[in-house]
Order: structure tokens, then sequence, then C-alpha cells
């Protein structure tokens, strides 16, 4: 045991002071390069903004700017969608689970967004359901979810970044409309002659309209039911993806009917089900997930994560369990309410998300993050942080009024940081916005 001298006492204190002085000057230096580049510039001038930066390798805070007020994050909040997918996914995403008896196969969903979705060539499920011979009978007795989240807006339902959650998905809940038509034919140009298919091809309500002027390719579903107004554009080739309404498990049996080529029925059976048809490699999903910011994929993957863990799709249950149990360490308590974060509901601080994130680095590594985050010059990053890439791995957040950018950042001397930057109630355009903030994680790569 080291006892202390009337000398050594002093030295320590006087150690301890110069560890102080270090970090103040740290946090002085960053909060300098904050000034340059974002609290200073009338682009932020009237916005809320927090900042919060984390030096990973000396496992300590280094800058704070309000980061522990609450702040609308948008799609940030995937990260944490993330987390309970890395955490209950396993490897595989679990496509369907079933049941064979003498005379029907009975079928327990799993919230798998993959089936029969174009970002999958290979569908394992779809090829199982293909080669039954049996009845094949479903049964959701696992759904407690509803089809649209807590908070999200009602008008945006028409819009492919509001698709729809259900317990047995299928292409993605949308509907692809394709107008087409042959550039080198007069007729074709003068517009009588244009194209327009769906895919899936569907037995639902279609309605043309007569409008000649339209310059845009337009599709419009009816809030209430799965009917489409369509306007033909002036485009040779033009794509809108629109979501259907679910209804549950009915309009996915609707389809299935004509893409199976067999009927399946709904059961209200409760079976014990004896094994399992994975689908894809989990992984591949989530940086498909991260990459494209895609909203109906994390709102699957939380329900996916409930079913894994709880037996249920419930994302309350989910979220809940969540907060009391792997969650419980937020520095701030947040107010969470889906899993894309398309709801102003959710609440988190920058230093929230810089604990989530450095507790995904613990658990699942960097080697695994790097390639499920966008790096520079790719996916939601694709048109910033190209110089030197790859040298950031974050998730991006917009909607109106809100911009957030969370995740890991190297600088020149190889130092590992972990940074969040919420901003809100701005009035910018966006890239404006994005901009200063990729002005400021530059300087601060090159001066920490």
């Amino acid at each position: 045991m080291h006892h202390l001298t009337p000398f050594s006492r002093p030295i320590i204190f006087f150690l301890t002071g110069m560890l102080f002085l270090s970090s103040c000057s740290v946090s002085k230096r960053i909060n300098k390069i904050a000034r340059n580049n974002l609290f200073n510039d009338t682009v932020l001038a009237d916005a809320h903004t927090g900042i919060s930066v984390f030096d990973a390798d000396a496992n300590k805070l280094i800058y704070n700017y309000q980061a522990d007020k609450y702040f609308v994050p948008a799609s940030n909040t995937k990260i944490i969608s993330l987390y309970a997918g890395m955490k209950y996914l396993k490897d595989s995403l679990v496509g369907l689970r079933y049941k064979e008896t003498a005379d029907t196969l009975f079928i327990v969903p799993a919230g798998d967004p993959s089936f029969l979705h174009p970002d999958f060539s290979s569908q394992p499920v779809f090829d199982f359901l293909k080669k039954q011979s049996k009845p094949i009978a479903i049964t959701t007795n696992n759904w407690k979810a509803k089809a649209l989240g807590e908070g999200w807006m009602w008008d945006d339902y028409n819009d492919a970044y509001m698709t729809e959650r259900s317990p047995f998905p299928v292409y993605g809940n949308v509907i692809r409309w394709i107008q087409v038509r042959d550039s080198g034919s007069i007729a074709a140009m003068a517009r009588e002659e244009a194209f327009i298919y769906s895919e899936p091809d569907i037995s639902w309500k279609v309605n043309f309209s007569g409008d000649t002027a339209a310059q845009v390719f337009s599709v419009q579903r009816s809030l209430t039911e799965n009917k489409f107004f369509i306007t033909q554009g002036r485009e040779i080739n033009a794509e809108r993806k629109v979501p259907f309404i679910t209804n549950g498990l009915q309009s996915a049996l609707q389809l299935l009917k004509d893409s199976l080529g067999k009927t399946i029925d709904s059961s209200t059976t409760i079976i014990q089900p004896d094994d399992i048809v994975h689908s894809q490699a989990s992984d591949s999903l989530f940086k498909i997930m991260m990459y494209r910011s895609d909203n109906f994929y994390a709102e699957q993957v939380l329900l996916m994560a409930a079913n894994e863990k709880l037996g249920i799709m419930d994302d309350r249950q989910m979220i809940q369990y969540l907060l009391n149990n792997e969650l419980q360490g937020f520095p701030h308590t947040p107010r969470w309410a889906d899993g894309s974060g398309l709801s102003r509901y959710n609440l988190f601080t920058p230093q929230d998300f810089i604990w989530i994130l450095d507790k995904m680095k613990n658990e699942f590594g960097m080697q695994r993050l790097k390639t499920i985050f966008p790096t520079g010059g790719v996916g939601t990053l694709s048109n910033y942080y190209k110089k030197d890439t790859p040298f950031i791995y974050a998730k991006t957040g917009t909607m109106s009024g809100v911009l957030s950018l969370s995740g890991y950042l190297y600088t020149k001397t190889g130092k590992l940081l972990i940074f969040s930057v919420l901003v809100n109630n701005h009035r910018q355009p966006a890239w404006m916005i994005r901009k200063k903030i990729e002005s400021f994680l530059d300087d601060l790569r090159v001066r920490y």
C-alpha cells in the first residue's frame, strides 16, 4: 500500500489540475471550431443546436454544447432500432416459423420485410411456400402492433417513406407504378401510347385521369381503400412507389394468391411451431436500412426483434423492455416512439446518442459497424465527406425543421471520436446545414 507524503500530495493535485486544464483546453478548442463553422453562421443563428463529442480512445467526453437538451432526432432513431436488431436477430433473419400437421401447413410470420422485396433476389421463404403441396394457413396471433406508428403524419400516407407495418409484408408493402413509352415513336411522344403497369400486378381498382396537360406522372391512393388514381406524365420513363393498405393480413394474402399460384388462408389457430425458414443475412438488411434510411425496414426490424425476444410483434412493449433493460443506461431518459424516426414524439439528447453508439462499438465491434453505417460518398452521405474517405461512419436524420448526424469519426491522427450533432427548428434548406456540419466535422478531424 502506498502512503501519501507531504510532498507527494501536492504533486498529485498538480497532475490532476494539469489534466483538468488539458480537458478544458480541448473543450475550448472544439468550441472555437463549432463557433467558426456553426454558431456564428446565419444559417444556424435561429436554430436549436446540440453537440456532443466523445473520445473513444480516452473514454471521455471532450465537448458538450446543449448536449443534455432534448431534440427530435428524425432518422437518428434508426440507430437504436439497429441496436435492437443486432442484439436479437442473430446472423440470419427469421422468415417464418411453421408446424406441419397431417393435412395443413401452419405458418407463423416473423415480420420479415425482405419477402418478395426487389432488394433481394434470393427468396428462400417464397421457394419454401411454392413447393408445398398441403393447404397453407397463416396465423397472426403474435401481431400486436398497428399499421401506422405513434405520431406519424396522416397526410403522408401516399408517400413510400410512410409504408404501413404488417405481420407478413409482401413486396415491401408498396405497389410500384411504372410508366414507359417508346421515345422513337411520334405517337408515343404525343402521349397516346404511354404504357402504365404495376409491380406486382394487382386486381384493385384503378382510375386513369383524362388530364392531357400534366407534365409529371403521378399516382394517388385513396385514403381509406386500395384504389389508385393515375395521371400520365410526359416522361419517357417514370416510376412511383405507393404504399398499399395492408388490412392486417388481407392484402398480403390477395397478392400472394397470384404470386404463388395458390391460396393461403388465415387462421386463428394457436400453434407451437416446430421449425424455422430463414431468409436473408441480417446485416444485409441492416446495411440497406442505414444506407437508404429505410423507414419500413427500421420499423420491421424493431418488430422482428420484439418477436424474437418477447414472442410478439409489439413495438411499444419492445421499446419499454429495452429502456428497462439493455438501454437503461441512457444518460437522459428518452421519449422513444417508433422504430424509424418518423414520429416527432421521439426525443433524445446528443449524449444519449454518444452512449448508444459507444455501447454498440463495445458490443458489436467497429469492423462490423463499418459495414453497416454509411460512409462518405455512399448512401445518405453520397454528396458529403468525400475527401480522404472513408473516415466517417454515421447516420443522417432529416425532416422539416430537423437535421441530425450521429456516428463515428476517425481523426487525422487516427483517434476514434463518437459524435452527435442535432439541429431542430431551422428554416434553411437542409443541404446548407449539412454543409455546415460537414465543415465542423472536417475541421474537428484535422485539429483534434
